[in-house]
């Protein structure tokens, strides 16, 4: 398939600027077989069985977004940390005036920054204090670049799972954003297992696909942490025959990342630059919890792949014909994996 195979028109006003007041709130869109359900994402509980397994994203949102300016010159620089690769050292996408050179030294309020190399298109930088301390002091949530506010307090606590525990990653596991305190208990009380993995997300989330040729297009890596109890739980909840629920396309990328050609699941960890397209071969995840992903995204391939190509399309033509809000602060779908996906 080709990139253009990937493109729909979303009316600008469908784009979610703030969240549903209430997590649990927004709309969830259940896709199963050819019927399409419009439903509220407190609906969830009553769509599981007994015996489903949860897997969910626990990574936290790093406040990676620093403003500030070239010392000596003073002209201004923006700096995404795109991960820490050490105590004192991140790798970073750098907006300014003239790309800074290596011995560059840059001020980020109390904070200063020296670069000091290269790696591909992100710059090593070393910090005169613990990277995570000084993100957390100088740093901004940062939030995607269709949202046209910058990012206050409200999103500091919205823009982040209330599960969040891992600090590491530039974008939230947006899937994971429709969860509160009360539906995590519902779903408990009704015997729907829940589970944890780590994928910390990068920058790379926000680069667009260029290459019409899919197969040119190459992942920006990401780390991953897949718990031993984790894949324990996978195991009991396939040995009884219910389903694996993948909340978000980061905790899928993880499972299927770390999932052996048998469908069986170890404890592990690592970086995964899995690029999921359709004729891919699912070997853990039954369904998936998603939010609505951006036209000619990798995002939207992987739900296509997951879910069928007509499906996705059908579906997103009804959400956006039923004005469903989309992205990051938008709803929610509940999808099945498409048994001939491969054949679409």
């Amino acid at each position: 398939m080709r990139l253009s195979d990937f493109d729909f028109t979303l009316p600008a006003d469908l784009i979610a600027q703030q969240p549903a007041a209430d997590r649990s709130a927004s709309r969830l869109l259940r896709v199963h077989g050819n019927r399409l359900q419009d439903l509220q994402f407190r609906d969830l509980p009553g769509l599981l069985s007994r015996g489903d397994l949860l897997v969910m994203n626990d990574t936290r949102v790093i406040k990676a977004r620093l403003l500030g300016h070239k010392e000596g010159s003073g002209g201004q620089v923006e700096a995404l940390v795109e991960r820490v690769i050490g105590e004192r050292e991140a790798l970073a996408l750098l907006r300014a005036s003239k790309t800074p050179r290596p011995g560059a030294r840059l001020r980020f309020g109390s904070a200063v920054v020296t670069v000091t190399g290269r790696v591909n298109e992100f710059f090593r930088l070393t910090f005169e204090a613990p990277v995570l301390a000084t993100l957390e002091r100088e740093g901004h949530t940062p939030l995607p670049p269709y949202i046209g506010h910058a990012a206050d307090d409200f999103d500091e606590r919205r823009y982040q799972t209330v599960y969040a525990r891992a600090p590491g990653s530039v974008a939230a596991p947006t899937a994971g954003l429709h969860f509160d305190d009360a539906l995590l208990a519902a779903l408990r009380e009704a015997g729907i297992g829940l589970a944890w993995v780590t994928l910390h997300v990068g920058a790379g989330t926000f680069q667009p696909v260029r290459a019409e040729d899919l197969s040119a297009h190459r992942m920006h890596a990401e780390r991953y942490v897949l718990p031993a109890a984790t894949a324990q739980a996978i195991r009991r909840t396939r040995d009884a025959g219910a389903r694996v629920v993948a909340v978000g396309t980061t905790s899928l990328r993880t499972l299927e990342s770390a999932a052996r050609d048998d469908g069986t699941v170890q404890a592990a960890s690592g970086e995964t630059n899995l690029f999921i397209t359709p004729g891919f071969r699912f070997r853990v995840v039954d369904r998936l919890v998603t939010n609505f992903h951006l036209p000619r995204s990798t995002l939207l391939m992987l739900v296509s792949a997951f879910a069928g190509v007509e499906r996705i399309r059908g579906a997103y033509a009804h959400a956006i014909a039923q004005r469903y809000r989309f992205y990051s602060y938008g709803d929610a779908m509940l999808l099945e994996r498409c048994a001939d996906a491969l054949r679409e």
